[in-house]
């Protein structure tokens, strides 16, 4: 097999991917056809579980969708699931799609507007803990409205391009020359210690800012695509997530803040970097020099993308529509006002959301296997056989520990759907409710018709029971919610936004390895994961 994989079909096989990774993932398919005809379907589910969460655990080897993919597909045709099984499944979820199609590529038009609001924090605040405050902060905000991966990828432009600005300078290059910014062998050792601090200070500030995005990320439906998912299995609207999450996202948050001032106050686990005078000095006057040099077409552009951001947050408020198509009403907006009508400059947009919504069609190819194989009912029996609050801290570790080696769509995906499917069966075992158990929870998960109404059609003994049944099943979601949310800053797997960042050009010129990453998220993901814990055992 080693042999097979030095010609040109397996060097083709996984691209540039390591050979031990190639190997594994043959080995897996051609291990499962043979596992399927002897250990069963069940065995051999939980076993394409554990390749599919090894796929995307090593994303920063090979991004998980051919990989993933591959293992899915092969299921598909062993007869594990079937094509028209995840059909149902991807129609199901299909705001979800709609989401990460059009929102993030709506914002993406935002991004000017984005990086001059960031670029004015960087350079007029001098206090270090008050602009990690304001990063850590404003990531939360934005990401409550917008999207987190974006959100992080205006964060990553204005380091990228600060420290590009800088570098070239102090190396003697001028900014259209070819330069490598990770070379600083030209520099004095006055200069080199000074980039180094300045490194430092760049990645402080992207890292408070990315977990900011997971802090704001679990307050509201559109933070996160798994948010859309438990709130379209719930039949919540965007106020009545926010509020149902809010007894664990508001305590989260507050300590995510003061964890970001303590690191910064006390220097802590690579934190309290400062950017030196000269550098700040130096960047003021190429911001004022830009400021200066840019039109009134320019300004006017900043103006309509600063508006097109209040009409998102009232949309997303009022719920005036589905989510992704008030991103695609952002998207005609700036489109149209902005003057980008260029077929080429459009298509930008959509690059970096296109590649992971093909990803989460994957999952839900994987959770159809898990509903057909019924994979997940002996966990979720467990989980569900305990009582009271012990269930819900039951709930948020199982998510929270998956989470953080996988990644957390998947992980609320299969969650969220295999939890429905056991209150259904609970209220099917109710005598008196009139309907199947599905056909009454399909009326309670309707954003469109108030869960009261429903109880006043029923029995009054019938309604406190199934009010009592749904009440358990709100606090179970919130949750899931909270332990895919929350713990999962701990690694790049489970974050997008992390490894979005750690794959990037900014990661190698900053000096943000994956070691160094999760030593920055670890005294987030101690205090975070325990705030989250205690709130979930104690506030729902």
């Amino acid at each position: 097999m080693i042999s097979a994989l030095a010609g040109p079909y397996g060097r083709n096989f996984l691209g540039d991917a390591p050979s031990w990774y190639k190997l594994s993932i043959l080995a897996f398919l051609i291990a499962n056809p043979i596992l399927l005809y002897t250990a069963g379907p069940f065995i051999t589910g939980w076993l394409l579980i554990a390749e599919f969460i090894f796929s995307l655990a090593m994303a920063l080897k090979c991004y998980p969708l051919p990989a993933g993919g591959l293992l899915a597909l092969e299921a598909v045709v062993l007869g594990m699931t079937s094509p028209e099984m995840v059909y149902k499944e991807v129609l199901a979820n299909f705001e979800v799609i709609l989401l990460l199609i059009f929102m993030v590529a709506g914002i993406y038009f935002m991004k000017d507007f984005l990086e001059f609001v960031f670029t004015r924090i960087l350079l007029r605040v001098r206090s270090k803990w008050m602009i990690s405050l304001l990063f850590c902060f404003l990531g939360a905000f934005l990401s409550a409205f917008l999207d987190a991966l974006t959100v992080t990828a205006v964060i990553m432009a204005v380091a990228y391009a600060f420290y590009n600005i800088y570098h070239r300078y102090v190396s003697g290059r001028d900014l259209q020359a070819v330069h490598d910014l990770s070379c600083d062998q030209t520099l004095k050792d006055q200069q080199r210690d000074e980039l180094k601090q300045y490194r430092g200070f760049l990645r402080n500030l992207v890292m408070h800012g990315a977990v900011g995005t997971a802090l704001g990320g679990v307050c509201t439906l559109v933070g996160e695509p798994q948010n859309l998912l438990i709130s379209g299995e719930m039949g919540w609207h965007f106020s009545e997530f926010f509020m149902e999450v809010a007894p664990v996202s508001m305590p989260v948050l507050a300590v995510g803040l003061l964890t970001c001032l303590l690191v910064e106050k006390a220097g802590l686990f690579g934190y309290g970097f400062k950017i030196p005078e000269n550098i700040r000095s130096y960047l003021i006057e190429v911001t004022e020099r830009m400021d200066a040099e840019r039109s009134r077409r320019g300004t006017a552009k900043l103006v309509v993308q600063g508006l097109a951001g209040v009409w998102l947050i009232i949309a997303l408020a009022f719920h005036l529509g589905a989510v992704g198509l008030i991103g695609l009403s952002v998207i005609i907006l700036l489109t149209a006002l902005n003057g980008t009508i260029e077929e080429h400059r459009l298509g930008h947009a959509f690059e970096e959301a296109l590649p992971f919504t093909a990803l989460l069609v994957v999952f839900f190819a994987v959770v159809a296997i898990i509903h057909d194989q019924h994979l997940f009912k002996p966990v979720v029996e467990y989980v569900l056989s305990l009582q009271g609050q012990g269930q819900l801290a039951a709930y948020y570790i199982a998510n929270g520990l998956l989470s953080m080696i996988s990644d957390n769509v998947f992980v609320a995906t299969v969650y969220i759907a295999q939890t429905k499917v056991h209150f259904v069966q609970v209220l099917d075992q109710l005598p008196g409710i009139g309907m199947t158990g599905a056909e009454l929870m399909a009326k309670l998960t309707v954003v469109s018709q108030s869960r009261t109404d429903v109880y006043a059609s029923l029995p009054g003994d019938v309604a406190l029971q199934v009010k009592a049944v749904m009440d358990q099943f709100d606090k179970l979601a919130v949750a899931i919610n909270a332990g895919t949310n929350i713990p999962s800053v701990a690694t790049p797997n489970g974050q997008a936004a992390f490894l979005f960042l750690l794959t990037s050009a900014l990661a190698p010129v900053i000096r943000l390895s994956y070691g160094r990453m999760v030593m920055l998220a670890l005294p987030y993901t101690i205090t975070l994961s325990i705030t989250g814990l205690l709130a979930t055992y104690l506030f729902l």
